[in-house]
């Protein structure tokens, strides 16, 4: 309004200097001015009137609207600032209750370690007393059968040089005959060396056996049986050499040596050891008939062989069956080869169930826990595993139980138990594969792939 009324004086100031059609142009002007004045002093009019039954309007309505849904909002944020505080006030139970989980992890951990120890030492001392006691066995074993084979040794030297004795006494024709005999004691003393290393190379075969199979006792028994049968064969033939030495002498006195050496040939009553050294000896029956019975008089038939060695015992020449442990495991370990998961790990239960002290049981027990992470069983797979490490620590497959426990965890995405898993291979095995691979898994899992 000041600005119209402000350009309407001006207007008016100039009249007195324009002209009378200006002046009426200014008038004209000015009606105007007046008129929009005018609209304008109604639209402010209209407009205050919307904007003033605009506020009350607002007071009225909005205000209180306004206002209850603030002192909501005010008290959802209390309600929301007591549940932060009820969750802070859990989180912390939470961590005392973690900590506290922590702390008695720790301590069965520990119990557990030295419980292994304890076990350790126990089965360290148990392993030293049975290898001393298997050491003595061996030991007495090798001495006594070293002593029976120097006594028979012995003893056949001492018949030889007698009966070599005698024969020098005799004339030279006998002393010829007795060259002829001289000549088959050294073939029969040939066929004995061939027993000596025969009994030698079984003696290897027992401690090769005792090694691979960890049934020193038992194997010793059998070989020392074995031994004893073998000596007593051995003192059974020499026994019968020296009869047929003696039925020669006295063959020689009454000219009928092949009679009576036919007669011991086919005497049922003979042991095969006997008879087959009454076979060996008609070369020499034979030699002295043709000697005693003149240079003209015609030999008797006797079919001249050259001395064998006893054939040795059959475990030694055939190849021997594997032991039932080794049968059993070989057959469940195909199964599981094969896919057969559910079959292979029942197969080794039965396994140690029936041979709980064989050797392959660690790696039974360790491929039973193969089979069940194969069925993704992981909890009974760790299970297993530590079966493995609790019942055979000294085992060769206890690294690759540690070490596959630790996959399970991660598998049940348990990452600090795997973590602890793959560690503890790389301090207890460290120049062990498991511990290269277990390196490996920890620096993953440190780079978060």
């Amino acid at each position: 309004m000041r600005k119209a009324e402000t350009a309407i004086a001006v207007v008016l100031s100039i009249l007195p200097f324009g002209c009378v059609a200006q002046e009426a142009d200014l008038r004209r002007t000015e009606r105007i001015l007046q008129q929009r004045i005018q609209q304008q002093d109604d639209q402010l009019s209209q407009a205050r009137a919307r904007q003033g039954q605009e506020i009350a309007t607002l007071r009225d309505q909005e205000l209180p609207r306004l206002q209850g849904e603030v002192e909501r909002a005010f008290h959802l944020t209390q309600e929301l600032e007591a549940k932060q505080e009820d969750i802070r006030h859990r989180l912390a139970q939470l961590e005392q209750q973690v900590k506290k989980l922590d702390a008695d992890n720790a301590t069965r951990y520990a119990w557990i370690q030295k419980s292994f120890d304890t076990q350790d030492a126990k089965v360290a001392a148990k392993l030293s007393e049975l290898s001393r006691a298997v050491e003595t066995v061996v030991a007495g074993m090798k001495k006594d059968i070293v002593e029976a084979v120097q006594r028979t040794n012995d003893t056949l030297a001492k018949r030889i040089n007698e009966r070599l004795e005698e024969q020098e006494k005799e004339t030279a024709d006998h002393r010829q005959r007795l060259n002829q005999s001289t000549e088959k004691f050294v073939q029969f003393n040939q066929a004995l060396t061939g027993f000596r290393e025969a009994l030698t190379e079984l003696h290897e075969q027992a401690d090769q056996r005792e090694q691979a199979t960890g049934k020193s006792l038992e194997s010793l028994s059998q070989n020392i049986q074995v031994l004893s049968t073998r000596i007593a064969e051995q003192d059974r033939r020499i026994e019968s050499l020296v009869r047929l030495v003696e039925a020669g002498n006295s063959k020689t006195d009454s000219r009928q040596p092949s009679q009576q050496s036919a007669q011991r040939s086919d005497d049922p009553s003979l042991s095969d050891a006997e008879s087959g050294l009454v076979g060996r000896s008609k070369v020499e029956a034979g030699a002295a008939s043709a000697a005693f019975n003149g240079p003209g008089a015609a030999p008797a038939s006797i079919t001249i062989t050259p001395p064998k060695e006893s054939a040795p015992p059959e475990s030694t020449t055939a190849k021997a069956d594997p032991p039932p442990d080794r049968a059993q495991y070989e057959r469940v370990l195909a199964l599981f080869r094969h896919g057969d998961l559910e079959g292979a790990r029942n197969g080794f239960t039965a396994f140690l169930s029936e041979y709980p002290n064989s050797d392959l049981a660690p790696n039974a027990q360790y491929w039973q826990g193969e089979a069940y992470y194969g069925e993704k069983e992981y909890q009974k797979a760790i299970d297993a595993y530590n079966l493995v490490e609790l019942h055979y620590p000294r085992s060769d497959k206890v690294p690759a139980a540690i070490l596959k426990k630790g996959y399970a965890y991660l598998a049940l995405k348990d990452k600090k138990r795997a973590e602890l898993a793959f560690k503890q291979v790389m301090t207890l095995y460290p120049k062990s594969q498991e511990a290269a691979k277990a390196s490996d898994k920890l620096a993953q899992l440190k780079t978060g792939r």
